[in-house]
């Protein structure tokens, strides 16, 4: 194994321009890793340089044997790829990036390449090296650039390049704004003006006039100067496709798509200015420091996800933030209504807790039993939706994106009360719903038990089972763990709702469904309007109760097969299975100390269950609608102050003096 010279000395003598293409360039690997140095300093580094040129303009041997390396590198390698497509997704998709970007961080590159791009990547792999590199001084790029030229050609070389790399971005752009899923998001004036169809006239132009000896350079400046108008409309144009996104639904890798193609026209942009710069060195060396920093990101797999994921965040939080709207109440007669919607939901909630225990009756496996399990979480959340009464634990993370649309709008002292004022709404709003589906649910399954007791003649849970029952929710158990857990699955079945909503209405669903020539023939125009009209207006709560529901019964099943020990404790649920066990044992179990330490436990489940969904949602909607930090600080001390002033408006809706 060959070993990096660890001096300038060992290092110039083993430069020979006719060694083979893998050593020739880790010979480029070795100057660059002597440069950069161990610590990483910048005037350390700068130095190594001096000494780097000083010794080659004392050897003319040196300096022959370097520009014959140089000639034969430049001949050899490919640098189009390098200052055209590093950085970019070989494909336009973002899986296929990913899988690049695991790739380049898995396997180990090759200096066995003509690859410009991949050459760069193994000679200058630290962010360190765009610091150097951008603080070279220009004497010292003189220097360099004499030792570097083989001739008078050497300029009109690096302009070819230049311009092929330009040629190269730019079909590329073109190809990209040609695709029809971005041109037909376009808006009707951007495709009106047809900004793509003359950019490679445009770019073809520019090269006459560069490579021309005869031209002024006038003419070369009014091409350039075309050229750039031409990408900043190419811009304009793609711009217009994010509106669309807004108003009908995002998709992540359209934005990819998107984000990839500013990138190329800037690119441009910068090989523009590289090529026309009267200091061709400086700005040759400050295209070599951007590419570096690209490096970096395009290694970055957190960076990609973050920057293409950012816009459907926003999007699944927006239409959260709708849904949540209606789950607030802000006068007395919202709250009576959400303590009746409330307790229409414990009413449906204490026979899904009775069907729950009879599946565990039919002692099905556990693969199936947490199926059908699920299956009834399902049936008896979408029930419940059907019927307009609530769930107390689905608000919160419906209602966090609409609190945190409203902190962009903190800009006086009115509005930071005003928006208190909208965090005691929602408290009292979540007590409410909490209160409704616990205080009807359990006496509704303690008659419901009692009742089938009286009609079969034996209880419905043996009182082995019922003592089980109160063991699981101990105080002192894992309870208050599983329901911080069951905080995480509510905030993820919000989050598939808002991705289901926003793909329905990417895919415009409720159009097809409305105007499809078979749907409506099937259903008939007025019915299939209706549908479409009703799943369009329902999609989101259908993804969200369906999803939660098999996540309740199926999550658990899968945990405990791998060893996990994770379970799931949802307040609502769990007070009903305390009205099962309470029917069996009867008013005995007033004396038992374990009723009461898993009726202590209820409050806490309900506080957890709510407060994760709600951390973990709002926490998504703050980065989502980028929130400043100064915003959060005013709105706690606001609430901080709520809180010793009037503590039962976040309990009790505050009368209004008529």
């Amino acid at each position: 194994m060959n070993r990096a010279p660890t001096n300038l000395t060992s290092l110039l003598s083993t430069l020979d321009a006719g060694a083979g293409l893998a050593q020739r360039h880790l010979w480029l690997v070795n100057l660059l890793t002597w440069i950069r140095g161990p610590q990483e300093s910048v005037p350390a580094a700068l130095g190594r340089v001096q000494l780097f040129l000083d010794a080659l303009e004392a050897e003319p041997e040196l300096q022959s044997r370097l520009r014959a390396w140089w000639v034969t590198l430049v001949d050899t390698v490919d640098m189009t790829p390098l200052l055209a497509d590093f950085g970019f997704a070989p494909r336009t998709a973002l899986v296929s990036e990913v899988a690049e970007r695991l790739r380049c961080k898995l396997l180990p590159g090759s200096p066995e390449t003509i690859d410009a791009a991949e050459l760069f990547s193994l000679a200058l792999p630290s962010a360190f090296d765009a610091q150097w590199l951008g603080a070279l001084p220009e004497a010292n790029l003189l220097r360099l650039v004499a030792l570097l030229s083989d001739g008078p050609g050497h300029d009109s070389r690096w302009q070819k390049v230049l311009l092929d790399a330009i040629t190269y971005c730019a079909g590329q752009i073109l190809s990209t704004g040609f695709a029809p899923e971005l041109r037909l998001r376009m808006s009707e004036q951007a495709r009106a003006t047809q900004p793509f169809h003359a950019l490679i006239r445009d770019v073809e132009s520019l090269r006459v006039e560069v490579l021309h000896g005869l031209r002024t350079s006038d003419r070369r400046d009014a091409a350039a100067q075309r050229l750039r108008e031409r990408l900043e409309a190419c811009r304009a144009a793609t711009a217009t496709v994010y509106q669309h996104l807004e108003d009908n639904g995002i998709s992540v890798g359209l934005v990819f798509r998107l984000r990839q193609l500013r990138a190329r026209i800037l690119r441009v942009r910068a090989l523009l200015d590289c090529l026309l710069s009267p200091t061709p060195a400086i700005s040759a060396t400050r295209l070599l420091a951007h590419l570096v920093q690209v490096g970096q990101e395009r290694r970055s797999l957190r960076a990609l996800l973050a920057s293409n994921s950012s816009l459907l965040a926003a999007k699944v939080a927006e239409r959260s933030a709708e849904t949540g709207e209606h789950y607030i109440t802000r006068t007395p007669a919202e709250y009576r209504a959400m303590l009746g919607k409330a307790a229409g939901g414990g009413a449906v909630m204490a026979f899904t807790t009775l069907i729950k225990f009879g599946l565990y009756a039919l002692a099905l496996s556990a693969f199936w039993g947490g199926f059908w399990a699920g299956v009834n979480y399902a049936a008896s959340f979408v029930l419940i939706q059907l019927l307009h009464f609530t769930v107390a634990t689905k608000q919160p993370a419906m209602t966090a994106p609409a609190m945190a649309a409203k902190l962009q709008e903190l800009d006086s002292a009115d509005s930071v009360q005003a928006f208190v004022d909208e965090v005691s709404h929602l408290v009292r709003s979540q007590v409410a719903a909490v209160l409704g589906n616990v205080l009807v649910v359990f006496p509704a399954v303690l008659g419901l038990c009692t009742l089938w007791a009286l009609v079969s003649g034996g209880p419905t849970l043996s009182a082995d089972k019922a003592m089980q029952v109160f063991e699981s929710l101990h105080l002192l158990g894992p309870s208050v763990l599983f329901a911080a857990f069951t905080g995480v699955l509510l905030f993820a079945s919000s989050i598939i709702a808002g991705w289901t909503e926003n793909w329905f209405v990417l895919h415009r669903l409720d159009s097809a469904m409305r105007y499809n020539p078979r749907i409506t023939h099937w259903l008939g125009g007025e019915r299939a309007a209706r549908w479409a009209g009703f799943l369009r207006e329902n999609i989101s709560g259908f993804a969200a109760n369906i999803s939660l529901g098999f996540m309740l019964g199926l999550i658990p099943v899968f945990a405990h097969f791998f060893g996990l020990g994770l379970d799931v404790r949802h307040v609502t649920l769990s007070s009903g299975q305390i009205g099962a066990a309470s029917a069996t044992l009867g008013l005995e179990v007033l004396h038992l100390p374990a009723f009461w330490w898993a009726a202590a436990t209820i409050p806490l489940l309900g506080a957890l269950n709510v407060a994760v969904s709600f951390y973990l949602a709002f926490g998504l909607a703050l980065r989502a609608r980028n929130v400043s930090g100064s915003y959060r600080s005013r709105i706690y001390t606001a609430i901080r102050a709520r809180l010793r002033t009037a503590p039962l408006s976040f309990f009790m809706p505050v009368r209004r003096a008529s």
